[in-house]
């Protein structure tokens, strides 16, 4: 396995140790090969995405969503039949997973639906007015604004 170092990363920026430990995150449970349950992430529109996840065999009360700062958890696991059945060959499989996918500033979970063995969890990025571009109207006039120095500011 290629370990990547990111201490350069560190000394050179501000506030960017998140999106450092995020890549390392990444790289470390890429490698680790489990990619059960298979999923798609997609973008509906410009601020909309989903997230489908294979879940055949698993009940709506056999599943949990969870978000919790900034990480998306999706959890499955099966419960006890009570009628023992004998498979020739069991093809899906229904084993204890837990997915998690790291969601970007101001993404949000709006829902999710379950619907032919397939779970869809709707995501939408909601960007608040304060932190959104604004346009600056220039004032027109001949006047000219005078800029004063700290000392007759304090006089």
């Amino acid at each position: 396995m290629n370990v990547i170092d990111f201490s350069p990363l560190y000394r050179n920026t501000v506030g960017f140790d998140r999106l450092a430990s995020l890549l390392d995150e990444t790289l470390r449970h890429s490698s680790s090969g489990n990619g059960y349950p298979p999923y798609n992430i997609e973008r509906v529109d410009e601020n909309r995405y989903a997230i489908t996840l294979a879940v055949a065999g698993f009940e709506r009360d056999e599943l949990e969503i969870q978000c919790e700062q900034g990480v998306l958890s999706v959890r499955g696991a099966k419960k006890e039949e009570q009628a023992s059945r004998e498979f020739l060959y069991q093809g899906i499989a229904t084993r204890t997973f837990e997915r998690k996918f790291n969601l970007a500033d101001f993404v949000e979970v709006r829902g999710a639906e379950l619907k032919n063995g397939l779970l869809v969890v709707d995501l939408v990025k909601e960007i608040p007015e304060a932190m959104k571009p604004r346009r600056i109207e220039i004032a027109g006039g001949g006047a000219s604004i005078e800029h004063q120095t700290d000392a007759e500011s304090a006089a």
